[in-house]
């Protein structure tokens, strides 16, 4: 597989949440170290996501925020 996407992390799967439109995948880095994402219900079914599955966040850039304290 080849991506533009310069923001491409390996992770696993901990959490799937479907609801009825859309489904909420928590992604682990790392112990400790998540990403949460809200994809789409047909999404997640066709990617087969379940817990303990790896997986790839594709993150654009232009929408991550940076703030600090």
């Amino acid at each position: 597989m080849e991506v533009s996407a310069r923001n491409f992390l390996k992770t696993t799967v901990k959490k799937v949440v479907t609801g009825t439109v859309n489904t909420e995948v928590t992604l682990e880095l790392a112990p400790g170290v998540e990403i949460v994402s809200i994809i789409t219900k047909s999404s997640a079914d066709k990617l087969q996501l379940v817990e303990g599955k790896q997986a790839y966040a594709l993150i654009k850039s232009s929408d991550v925020i940076v703030a600090i304290d």
